[in-house]
């Protein structure tokens, strides 16, 4: 089968978030499959264009169409990835190639996708790879199904498009006049784009696609619901037959603690009592904690945002550090109000409390690896990564049980058992401290059922294998209707 991914970011080429891993992960997983084709499309940002280690070579110039302007568009192969996937890189420097900063935040962002979605089909014709399925994915590419419906396109007569949605929050918003000036499309899909006397591209998107998923089965139920779906409610249950959630998974070859390079001691399911132990120590000297074994070290690695569950953890830190034998090291940048909580918090229990506020991968490999218990209380979260990552390492997890977060962490019982981690119901301080107590009461005084939910959760197979699968069974099934 021949399938085409296009996506505003993809590791490890560029990345802001979990989509760029999924980016990374997904088209090598479906590589993998016999049979099976896979070109990856990325816009060709300066930081791709300065990095040295990525060799390209051109193939092909062209210009697209873009209501009443008519842009450059080179076409980049990428000549040293050896998964069997081709990626391509979408080239314009007005665009693209020539904006430092974020990927996503400028003032044309609206015309910047608008562009590269168009260009992503022109540039498929262009190389005459003429996909079976196209998926694409979140806003940025939202108007991929649209231009291929509303577009005569007689290269892709067969071609079925799915549409993924990573996080509903952001959805392509626009002014009323972007629809004539920008996407110039026939007047019969101006009502596709309506919505709250404005233009809303993801909207468009649901509505024209083949096929709509998400990235977990909890998180396609919850988008039904107003206070999830973020005003898109009822265009997703108007379009529920055609919705699915496949759960993400991990790159377990990325994440693996028996080759991890960035940690100081390896170790597996069998062999991770004596490695973590050696992580941990080495990471609280690292981070400028007391380095007590048997101090349970609670550990996070978040985008420091108000949806991350932080202010539940603001508001119980004091309490906790207070009745509870325990440290807490936090990786992360973002609102300035966490970060100046935080550091607040290390100044205030300065044996108890490390707080990174920067980026940094390596850090967060030792912190997966040299933690005792993993925090995500997330208000919400479509799939998540960092619970399984953790997991991966060994690191108990405790989990507001929402989206991703409750399909791939089971509640255990009362004595660790027959689930993955320690989950609370309702998004509140009170039970997001009871689960940690129970938790920490577990590592405390029952140090074997604790070591054996840490080997259970490091059996897990969360690897793409199975997620590649499903959305193969998908891509079959819109061919064959």
């Amino acid at each position: 089968m021949k399938i085409a991914i296009l996506a505003s970011e993809g590791a490890p080429y560029i990345k802001s978030g979990g989509l760029g891993d999924v980016m990374e992960a997904l088209p090598s997983a479906l590589a993998r499959i016999p049979g099976n084709e896979v070109a990856l499309v990325l816009p060709y940002c300066k930081k791709i264009l300065d990095n040295s280690a990525y060799e390209t070579e051109l193939v092909s110039q062209l210009y697209v169409a873009l209501g009443w302007r008519q842009q450059y568009c080179g076409i980049y192969k990428l000549k040293n990835r050896a998964d069997g996937v081709q990626v391509y890189f979408i080239d314009n420097l007005y665009y693209f190639g020539g904006r430092n900063g974020a990927i996503y935040g400028d003032l044309d962002d609206g015309e910047r996708f608008a562009y590269f979605s168009k260009a992503c089909l022109d540039v498929l014709v262009a190389l005459n790879f003429i996909p079976d399925v196209i998926q694409c994915n979140d806003w940025q590419t939202s108007l991929v199904p649209v231009f291929l419906k509303a577009q005569y396109y007689p290269f892709f007569p067969k071609t079925r498009c799915m549409y993924t949605i990573h996080n509903i929050e952001y959805q392509g918003w626009a002014q009323p006049e972007f629809f004539d000036d920008v996407l110039a499309l026939p007047r019969e899909y101006r009502d596709r784009f309506d919505m709250d006397g404005a233009i809303n591209c993801m909207k468009a998107a649901i509505e024209t696609a083949d096929m709509v998923t998400t990235v977990s089965e909890s998180y396609a139920k919850e988008l039904m619901y107003p206070y999830y779906a973020h005003g898109l409610d009822s265009v997703i249950s108007g379009n529920s037959g055609k919705l699915t959630g496949i759960t993400n998974g991990i790159d377990v070859n990325t994440f693996n603690p028996e080759t991890d390079p960035a940690l100081p001691a390896h170790y597996n399911a069998e062999t991770f009592v004596e490695g973590k132990a050696a992580c941990k120590k080495a990471l609280q000297k690292e981070v400028g904690l007391p380095q007590k074994k048997d101090v349970p070290l609670m550990v996070m690695v978040t985008r420091l945002a108000g949806h991350k569950g932080l202010d539940l953890l603001c508001y119980i830190a004091r309490r906790l550090l207070t009745e509870e034998k325990c440290q807490l090291l936090i990786l992360g940048t973002g609102e300035a109000h966490y970060e100046k909580f935080f550091l607040d918090l290390q100044a205030a229990f300065p044996d108890r409390v490390a707080a990174k506020i920067t980026f940094n991968l390596a850090l967060a490999s030792r912190i997966y690896a040299g933690g005792d218990i993993y925090l995500m209380p997330s208000k919400s979260e479509p799939c998540g990564l960092s619970q399984m990552n953790a997991m991966r390492y060994g690191t108990v997890p405790v989990v507001h049980a929402t989206g991703g977060l409750r399909d791939t962490v089971p509640p255990v019982d009362e004595k660790g058992e027959n689930g993955l981690g320690f989950t609370f119901q309702s998004y509140n301080a009170d039970d997001f401290l009871s689960a940690l107590k129970r938790c920490l009461h577990l590592y405390h005084n029952c140090k074997p059922a604790f070591r054996a939910l840490q080997k259970t959760d490091m059996e897990q197979d969360f690897s793409w294998d199975k997620p590649a699968g499903r959305y193969m069974n998908l891509f079959h099934k819109m061919l064959n209707t």
